[in-house]
């Protein structure tokens, strides 16, 4: 019974699958792999190359959609995108920021920069590229890797009644892959056995209108076939189908009582007794304190006895209170410890067997039956064989569009169909003149039949200097002139290169032409703001909430995926920042060496993921780097951040430098300061020991002259005192000689006269 049962899924997998294969679905497909085709430069079908090359027109195509989608690619996916988690509680922010570390080593782990072109790049060409987040359970030995893939467009299959541009809403999402049964059996070991007594048979229908064998490029259907095997053998296809269908699975929301060993209780009531006791003793004590200070302020006569009775009342009744209030508290503990309860989340069928344990139904307080939605996994292979089946405990598809123009179905529109028209358009104008060209310089010529030498016409006609000659009797042949080529096919082919600038948004200046340059730098930034408005529309509306989806259904795989504990080492791309390590799920132990909780608990803790908004998206390395130096010349930043703007080689090491250097440059400017003060301060106590000893000696040499002048002074009046004797001695002497002078003459006149 069970293999008819499993039978009946793989048929209803494949039957589905038709269904959903429908003309709606086939048509999409059509046109997007026409877009594929034209991005890739096959823009002729068959039919049309043939009709050219009898014409004897050129079949070259001036293919100006590869460069417009390479633009646009490089817009969405210049830089990894980030996401942030926003904890819904204060003790859930530290786990928050490990899961943007998380996501980051999951996006490096899975080369996601990478899958992330690629993505883009079928939304850009075939409307839709897909993203798959998944649980790779062979990595990290055995514990399991979230990682992020992209799938083939053309290999999923959404139901047609879904409206939703991220497929939300969808019954179903069917991933049809026509693999070689060696390479399933390689994915998938564990079914080896049914691997290789499936018969399945591979559906794969080529659906590009060009020539298959004079295309220049391989795509994936033209070697659909090409498998073989190690031996050299050719190896069969088989048709893999994986179905995802959103689910109601019933779950109970129980409360229970946790159950407490008598002993632990036991323990609980005596230490709580304990304690009980050493406040009363406490408080006994510090009663008495309180009656001893009231009688003694009596007894200084500080306050009166009425007072003092009634403080001595309010003690006796304040200690009273506090026993009664830790009698309560600790009563209210033990019962807390005694009735404690827990809430769980569990499957109906697991709480149906829960329910037949004894202990669990004692303990139930409560239980709430509600359904959560989950995504059943059904993958079968042919129409006969199934392999498994299980449920994803997420809420959402793991697989995510990200659609270019979403039409209200699952089959949105790409940025090349609008274009095709336009390109056909300049391709045509171009095959026109190119062969009027060719008409002008290789001329046809009209001649009699037998009138000229045919080969030798063939051969020399066009040739110059060459001379032709036509046999007599006969009229000389007859140049046939192109007519010429009207002026507008010049025109058509110049306003059909704006029109595509113009339909997708991205213009020759994007693209680093020269033609029309502007005239100030700030015209130029203006241009490159205007221009990318319809990439940013595109990455607001699409793009960024698709991304933002993303983050949620990883943050649901993953939380569910890293349960034990576990290191991640985060690589910093920048070399701005050393190597990190985060840890989640730490075990914490009690004193008998049993885990008792955790530490960074990843899978129970709660929290938002939002999407970094332009994350992705590139700047403009000249503009950014002309603010970044006004604000450095401002004074609003430093030059570390100046530098680390900048694309200097080295510029770690010349951060590290400057942030040395800032240090020890402010080690020196204190100590310089110090050093000022530490100078100044001597100055002027020299200044101030100069003045003293100036003074000083201002003082001793004042006394010293003023002595001296003493000195002198009384010498001087000694001596003048002598000089004086001297000279009134002198004077009476020389008044003697004079008067004896003039006695002696006297005395000879008178001697004379007689």
């Amino acid at each position: 019974m069970p293999r008819q049962n499993n039978k009946k899924k793989a048929e209803s997998n494949k039957a589905l699958w038709e269904r959903a294969n429908g003309h709606s679905r086939t048509k999409w497909q059509l046109e997007q792999q026409k877009a594929r085709d034209f991005y890739l430069n096959d823009q002729l079908t068959e039919e049309e190359k043939s009709a050219l090359e009898e014409g004897g027109m050129p079949t070259f195509a001036i293919n100006r959609i590869t460069p417009v989608i390479e633009v646009m690619k490089y817009f969405v996916t210049a830089k990894n995108p980030r996401w942030q988690a926003v904890g819904a509680e204060g003790s859930d922010v530290d786990v928050a920021s490990v899961h943007s570390d998380i996501a980051d080593y999951c996006w490096n782990l899975s080369s996601g920069k990478q899958l992330f072109s690629s993505v883009i790049q079928d939304s850009l060409t075939r409307g839709a590229g897909y993203f798959h987040v998944d649980v790779n359970p062979d990595l990290d030995r055995g514990m399991g890797e979230v990682v992020f893939k992209a799938i083939d467009p053309f290999s999923v299959y959404v139901d047609p009644m879904s409206r939703d541009f991220l497929f939300r809403d969808a019954h179903y999402i069917i991933i049809k892959k026509d693999l070689p049964r060696s390479q399933l059996m390689h994915l998938l070991p564990d079914f080896k056995a049914k691997i290789k007594n499936a018969d399945g048979s591979s559906t794969s229908i080529g659906y590009s209108a060009r020539n298959v064998e004079s295309s220049r490029n391989i795509q994936p259907d033209d070697i659909s076939s090409e498998s073989y095997l190690l031996t050299g053998e050719e190896d069969q296809i088989l048709d893999y189908y994986e179905v995802y269908s959103k689910v109601k699975v019933p779950y109970m929301n129980i409360l229970m009582k946790v159950p407490v060993d008598n002993e632990e209780i036991q323990n609980t009531i005596d230490a709580l007794k304990l304690q009980i006791a050493q406040m009363k003793r406490e408080v006994s004590v510090s009663l008495k304190e309180q009656i001893q200070q009231i009688m003694a302020a009596q007894e200084a006569g500080e306050i009166i006895d009425e007072r003092a009775e009634l403080e001595i009342n309010k003690a006796k009744e304040e200690a009273q209170r506090q026993i009664e209030q830790q009698e309560q508290t600790l009563q209210m503990k033990l019962q807390e410890i005694s009735s404690q309860t827990v809430n769980k989340v569990v499957g109906e069928k697991e709480y149906k067997v829960l329910l037949t344990n004894k202990e669990f139904k004692e303990n139930l307080v409560d239980a709430v039956k509600f359904y959560d939605t989950r995504i059943n996994l059904s993958v079968s292979i042919g129409g006969d064989v199934f392999l498994y089946e299980h449920i994803i405990p997420i809420n959402e598809y793991p697989i995510i569009p990200i659609c270019y123009m979403h039409t209200g179905t699952p089959y949105p529109m790409s940025a090349v169909t609008p274009l095709i028209g336009k390109q056909q358009e300049i391709n045509k104008s171009h095959q026109i003149m190119i062969h009027n060209a060719n008409l002008g310089s290789n001329l046809r010529w009209m001649y009699e039949e037998g009138s000229v030498p045919e080969e030798e016409w063939e051969q020399y006609s066009s040739a110059p200097g060459a001379l032709l000659k036509y046999r007599q009797g006969f009229n000389p042949p007859t140049p046939v002139l192109p007519a010429p080529i009207n002026n507008a096919f010049f025109t058509v082919v110049q306003q059909g290169k704006q029109d595509m600038e113009y339909m997708s948004g991205i213009y020759a200046s994007m693209q680093g032409a020269t033609q029309q340059q502007h005239d100030t730098y700030r015209g130029m930034l203006a241009i490159d703001e205007y221009g990318t408005r319809r990439i940013k529309a595109w990455m607001q509306t699409i793009v960024e909430p698709a991304l933002e989806h993303i983050g949620r259904v990883f943050k649901e795989m993953a939380q569910r995926t890293y349960t034990a504990n576990k290191v991640f080492r985060i690589v910093q791309p920048t070399g701005l920042q050393e190597d990190r390590q985060v840890e989640i799920n730490i075990p914490i132990y009690d004193d008998l060496g049993q885990a008792v909780s955790k530490w960074n608990d990843y899978g129970s803790a709660k929290f938002d993921v939002k999407f970094a908004a332009g994350s992705s998206m590139p700047i403009n390395r000249w503009a950014l780097l002309e603010e970044y130096f006004r604000w450095f010349q401002a004074g609003l930043i430093d030059d570390i951040a100046m530098l680390a703007q900048t694309d200097i080689r080295g510029k770690e090491q010349i951060m590290k430098r400057k942030s040395i250097y800032s240090q020890l440059k402010g080690q020196v400017d204190s100590l310089e300061n110090a050093l000022k003060d530490s100078r100044g301060e001597n100055e002027t106590i020299k200044r101030q020991l100069v003045q003293a000893g100036i003074k000083h000696g201002v003082d001793v040499g004042k006394g010293e002259v003023d002595k001296e002048v003493n000195m002198t002074k009384a010498q001087q009046k000694l001596l003048r005192g002598l000089i004086q004797g001297e000279f009134d001695m002198a004077k009476k002497d020389l008044g003697r000689r004079v008067d004896t002078a003039i006695a002696q003459f006297k005395a000879g006149v008178k001697s004379g006269n007689k």
